[in-house]
């Protein structure tokens, strides 16, 4: 049990990650990191699903399995079996904003650790300093979850956009032999294997692999050009805009804009990557909390104007479709500016893929060095000093799955992966604030343990709002990480002081 609960200090974290060898280049600044963030939060989703939570979700779950557990618990299980989502209208832009207030309870609680434990491993290593070597592994074993499965499903996605772009410019499409799943909910699609979906994966592996700084050349570029395709929108679609369309400007009253906001809180998940980053930042106790902050003010700031102009050229009835923002600019006749939405929805998915694979390779290099993984997880490359085995390895792990299932229904498990470590993180800057109340913060939360607690229990309602079925992979998932920890990685650190 001592084994179990036992932390590991935050000078023995900082010292091994001087080690010879195991040393990463701190070559990230304050705008890298807000491009980081950006690059992982703003993906496809703001073409995408700010369309479904103005019109609302209208469903009939067949199981209990599907149904939200809270509605399991509020309800019971015949009346959750009937189930929908009210749509926001146009007040769908401040659900955005209470959105971004929600998430910026965690993100509070991420600046400061961050600040003090600049190290690679994010609510990972935060665990093993504040909460004990079972919750470190749980944690990096749910984060692995959180980031592998996203970008399996990012990845299928940019297959799918990418022949659609090839279409609208060069009416080509590529054979759906070698551009889809082979697999598709459980059904053989005729198909070999999503070419398009493993190669990308690759190509930004090899990126990443080249260093950090140029990594961060890479996002920092489609980063610009996709908020230059977000601004194109915002600013050509204007001139378009309908008042009329915004009213009623709340149809469904509070009620449709908190349903709207659960709908859209996913589209924020991301911002914790910032945190990865940590170790390769040059003034982790300065840039650390401006990068997550600003992150999420600008991500707020775009989603709120996408969703202002796009229920003001469309009647908000008539988004709830796969691409709301594209079939408005078509029913108004901006083809060129829904070309251009197309590319900004491509380089979203790059961007996110990119900056999830960094953080993935980050995670299971912290979790090496702790000898949680084997060792040759936590190699650097000798000339770029990167994690190039744990990067090309997760490059694999990714794009295989992606090339053979479509596993878009692995979204949820993302989702409540991500949860799960903003309450770890929460709870870490309550203990640590009572076992080491003099240590040098780069950053303080204010009213602790208010606000840590008011993101344990917003992560904690959010987390059962998503289906019984998502729970109960989740821990099956956990079951079998618990599996690999007891018979390998306790065994590796039984010896360590």
């Amino acid at each position: 049990m001592n084994q179990l609960l036992r932390t590991k200090s935050i000078d023995a974290l900082i010292a091994a990650s001087e080690e010879p060898g195991r040393r990463l280049k701190k070559s990230l600044g304050v705008w890298s990191l807000i491009a980081l963030g950006v690059g992982a939060v703003i993906g496809s989703g703001i073409f995408t699903v700010t369309g479904t939570a103005a019109a609302g979700e209208h469903f009939l779950t067949k199981s209990v399995l599907k149904a939200p557990v809270l509605d399991l618990l509020l309800k019971g299980a015949a009346a959750s079996t009937l189930s929908g989502r009210l749509g926001a209208g146009p007040a769908i832009s401040v659900s955005f904003v209470l959105v971004a207030i929600a998430c910026g309870f965690a993100a509070i609680c991420y600046a400061e650790l961050a600040s003090m434990i600049p190290i690679a491993g994010s609510a990972y290593t935060y665990s093993y300093a504040t909460l004990g070597e079972i919750f470190a592994w749980v944690i990096g074993w749910d984060l692995i979850l959180e980031y592998a499965f996203s970008n399996m499903s990012v990845a299928v996605g940019f297959s799918a956009y990418l022949n659609d772009l090839l279409d609208n410019l060069f009416h080509f499409h590529l054979p759906l032999q070698i551009s889809q799943p082979m697999f598709e909910e459980g059904q053989r699609t005729g198909a070999w294997f999503n070419l398009p979906a493993f190669i990308v994966l690759m190509l930004l592996s090899w990126v990443l692999v080249r260093g950090v700084r140029e990594s961060a050349q890479t996002n920092n570029t489609m980063v610009i050009i996709k908020v230059v395709a977000i601004l194109l929108f915002v600013f050509g679609a204007a001139h378009a805009v309908n008042t009329g369309n915004w009213h009623p400007f709340m149809p469904n009253g509070y009620s449709g804009v908190l349903s709207g906001g659960a709908i859209v809180f996913f589209t924020y998940i991301g911002f914790d990557s910032v945190s990865t980053a940590a170790e390769e930042c040059g003034r982790p106790q300065r840039d650390m909390p401006i990068g997550i902050f600003a992150n999420l003010a600008v991500c707020a700031l775009l989603y709120g104007s996408v969703a202002l102009v796009l229920t003001g050229i469309a009647n908000w009835t008539t988004l709830n479709n796969d691409a709301p923002v594209a079939n408005a600019l078509k029913m108004i006749g901006m083809n060129r500016l829904r070309l251009i939405v197309t590319v900004g929805a491509l380089l979203g998915m790059l961007s996110s893929l990119l900056v999830f694979q960094y953080g993935q390779a980050r995670i299971w290099f912290a979790m090496s060095r702790d000898r949680l993984l084997p060792g040759i997880f936590s190699r650097v490359h000798p000339r770029y000093s990167t994690p190039y085995i744990s990067t090309w390895v997760a490059g694999f792990v990714v794009g295989i799955p992606a090339g053979i299932f479509d596993i878009s229904w692995f979204a949820d498990l993302s989702n409540i992966g991500t949860l799960f470590a903003f309450i770890l993180v929460s709870a870490g800057v309550i203990v640590l604030r009572k076992k080491q109340p003099e240590r040098p913060r780069g950053f303080r939360v204010p009213w602790v343990p208010l606000l840590p607690g008011i993101s344990i229990v917003c992560c904690l309602v959010l987390m059962l709002s998503l289906p019984l079925e998502t729970w109960l992979r989740f821990f099956v998932w956990l079951v079998i990480g618990l599996f690999i920890y007891f018979g390998y990685g306790k065994k590796r650190t039984a010896d360590l002081n």
